[in-house]
Parts: C-alpha cells; structure tokens; sequence
C-alpha cells in the first residue's frame, strides 16, 4: 500500500469522500455534518491511499485551524479494506504532513456511532476534548465526540510507504 498526496477535487478523492458522508447519513440516519464543511479553499493537505496496482482505498486531509492546530477530515477506508492498516497508515501520513507544516496539535469530530473511528483515535493517543471552533454552539454538534493530540518530533519527508497487512 502507497500513501500519497492528491488534490481535494481530484477525482478519487471526491468518490472516496462521497462514499464516506453517504456511509454516515445511513448510520446517523440522514444527520448532515456538523460544522463547517472541507473544501478546496480550506484543505492544506489530502492524502490518499493506494493498493499497489493504484486502486484508492482510503483517504484523509487537513484543515488549518490557525495557531499550530489543524483538523484531521474525511478519514475513510473503503469496506473491502478495512482490517488491514490503511486508517492506521493514513492518520501516521497525516500527523507527519503536519509535523512538516509546523502544525503541533491535531484535532477531530467524530461521533459515537463510529466506534471504529474511536478506537483508532484513542489508540493513536488521541484524547477526548471539549468542541473547538465551528463546533462550538453548532446544535447539529451536540453528541460529537472530539478529540486532541499533540504532535511532535522528527520531520520527514516523501511518500509514506505502510507495511503490510495487520493492524486496523
């Protein structure tokens, strides 16, 4: 698996991040996402994941939130993948492409129903925190879950190239 940059509109990423808000208006029951919504003129960073012969099978970005912070968006792994490390490889391509931009603290929303997501994040060293930015007074907000971690260390540089299976 290859993790790599892309464009916020290319097309893999427009399918990915459909297929993601689609998977969770079924799970909230047709609730749109709180906050504001990423776009092309938000997002610093969108990185994608590949299987080796290019299929995309994941993807991530960033939203600079401005003092050292940015938001972690539209984490997804397709079904057929999940269980093998992609959410895994993609969060650690995320948290060095901001360790690259100076960034020192992450942050996300995410909700209850996705206890993968949870999981990920906590395992990750994510801790729950109380809603920052839009999210604050945003009623469609109310039952997020966010999450922080601090960011730090060596920078690198490149491709991000995950090992193997195993892992979530």
């Amino acid at each position: 698996m290859i993790i790599e940059p892309a464009a916020w509109d290319d097309a893999d990423v427009r399918r990915l991040t459909d297929d993601q808000q689609a998977e969770l208006r079924v799970r909230y029951g047709g609730k749109g996402e709180p906050g504001t919504h990423p776009s092309a003129a938000d997002i610093s960073v969108v990185l994608v994941a590949r299987e080796d012969d290019g299929t995309p099978v994941g993807c991530g970005a960033l939203r600079d939130l401005g003092g050292g912070a940015a938001e972690i968006k539209r984490m997804y792994v397709v079904p057929a993948a999940r269980g093998r490390g992609v959410s895994k490889a993609v969060l650690a391509g995320l948290e060095q492409a901001a360790r690259e931009r100076g960034w020192t603290t992450l942050r996300l929303e995410t909700g209850p129903l996705q206890p993968e997501a949870v999981a990920l994040y906590r395992g990750a060293g994510y801790r729950e925190v109380g809603a920052f930015g839009a999210y604050v007074g945003d009623l469609a907000a109310v039952g997020s879950l966010f999450f922080e971690r601090g960011i730090a260390g060596s920078t690198g540089s490149g491709r991000v190239q995950a090992a193997g299976p195993p892992g979530v």
